[in-house]
């Protein structure tokens, strides 16, 4: 273990000089992936040497999340205190089920989960687990919706035609998660959303409304903080009142940006949290944890564990299901995710937290304001949003996001809203700072009027 951990340090040497020097990896295309790297597995162990080198390689090859030019996921950088604790985890590797073998890491995601329901305004019956990412949290509130408005499904199966509501900007876990559950991918109505991406609640109860006329039972409604092309808050206020006046259970999906209810400057993005029957949010987006660190929380403690526990005397040997997790938890075996964001939160404070959700807003800021300054972007995402989008000298957005890709320049991606194609720019990486974000835009440009470069996109098709 010795040598190993001293492997480790070495390994993770050559990984920070690498970021510094070659922020982006040269990518290796899949026909030629197996021919670049020697992953085959043999009858006989490879020499200490080969793997050293091996493993070098991996690293020098491996797309660099933690680098200030990447820009392409809703996750990047890396902060120390709360690598720290995922590194313990490894080591103490315990399973999060029972208190018996978990011990006072029970405690430490206990501590997190009250302490969140006690932000958004949650009762005192409230309770949460952690979940390996948040389509699994989402997939976690729409069972327990699911088994709310009809309990007989656990034990007889589904015997009539649910049907569920999300924007047409959401997640597609929820679609897919429909389809897991039982309820099928076509009783899933998309909601349509106005010009910044936001839920309509009209258009809500008029479908709700419509489906009830044809027989349909509606139960559950998604509504999003952060969607995952313009980063828009969906309006849970008014969505609350659909959900009362229909009995429908309303999940709030904050897989990006539910961290807000850290910031005093921006938790009005979530007015009205307080009023749903679940959240969701994952502490490796905003709050950089590494992944996967995912959490959902419910008003009522009573709905994990009428959805997910079942008895096993093999496994639960102490009195206090309390602190028996896997009694509320879709998993079994559960790896320690907790402590990482435990670290975090203990090493900053609630202060700190909010310093790094109020960080992401101001790049996004700049970031805008740079766009509004210089005539060859059109801005097309809007304040108070940490997805920046935007298109440049009108040049196709896959074509350019592909290329800086390919010549190891930038990661950054592309979407769509509303039949407009653009750049995505993201400042949730924890580790850049406002130069960065001015880097990013010279990059770009300078790419574009390098040698060869404005003829090569012009040349290639938008739609490749």
């Amino acid at each position: 273990m010795i040598n190993d951990i001293k492997l480790f340090n070495e390994l993770v040497e050559l990984l920070l000089q690498e970021e510094k020097k070659h922020p982006v990896a040269t990518p290796i295309d899949t026909d030629k992936l197996y021919q670049t790297l020697d992953l085959k597995l043999n009858d006989e162990p490879a020499l200490d040497s080969d793997f050293k080198k091996i493993l070098s390689q991996l690293i020098v090859s491996t797309p660099k999340t933690a680098s200030t030019s990447f820009f392409n996921q809703l996750f990047g950088g890396r902060v120390s205190k709360s690598i720290l604790g995922d590194l313990l985890a490894v080591m103490l590797n315990n399973s999060m089920y029972t208190y018996k073998v978990a011990g006072p890491q029970v405690g430490i995601e206990k501590t997190i989960l009250n302490k969140i329901c006690e932000i958004i305004g949650y009762g005192t019956e409230s309770d949460g687990t952690f979940a390996p990412g948040g389509s699994m949290s989402n997939y976690m509130a729409m069972i327990m919706a699911r088994d709310r408005f009809n309990p007989t499904i656990r034990s007889k199966g589904i015997h009539s035609k649910m049907t569920l509501y999300t924007s047409e900007d959401s997640h597609y876990s929820i679609s897919k998660n429909a389809s897991l559950i039982g309820i099928g991918r076509e009783q899933v109505r998309f909601i349509k959303t106005n010009d910044f991406g936001e839920m309509l609640a009209d258009d809500l109860e008029l479908q709700i409304k419509n489906d009830i006329a044809l027989g349909c039972e509606p139960f559950f409604v998604n509504a999003t903080a952060g969607t995952t092309v313009l980063g828009a808050f969906d309006d849970i206020t008014s969505i609350s009142k659909v959900c009362k006046t229909y009995n429908l259970w309303l999940h709030v999906d904050g897989a990006y940006c539910g961290a807000v209810i850290f910031s005093k400057s921006y938790k009005h993005l979530l007015k009205g949290l307080e009023l749903t029957d679940s959240f969701s949010v994952n502490a490796h987006k905003m709050l950089g944890t590494p992944l996967t660190c995912s959490i959902i929380v419910t008003q009522n403690k009573k709905h994990l564990y009428q959805s997910f526990s079942n008895d096993a005397e093999y496994l639960y040997q102490t009195n206090d299901d309390e602190f028996n997790l896997g009694k509320t938890s879709l998993q079994c075996g559960r790896r320690n995710d907790a402590l990482k964001l435990w670290t975090l939160w203990k090493s900053v404070g609630n202060n700190g937290l909010e310093s790094i959700v109020d960080k992401q807003f101001y790049l996004a800021d700049v970031a805008r304001n740079y766009i509004k300054s210089h005539p060859d972007y059109n801005l097309y995402s809007f304040d108070n949003s940490i997805s920046v989008c935007f298109n440049y000298k009108n040049i196709s957005a896959k074509t350019l996001c592909t290329l800086l890709y390919e010549h190891s320049k930038l990661m950054v991606g592309y979407g769509t809203f509303k039949e407009e194609e653009f750049i995505r720019l993201v400042t949730i990486n924890t580790l850049v700072e406002e130069h960065d974000i001015l880097n990013f835009f010279k990059t770009i440009e300078h790419f574009v009027d390098s040698n060869n470069m404005i003829e090569t996109i012009s040349n290639s098709p938008s739609d490749c």
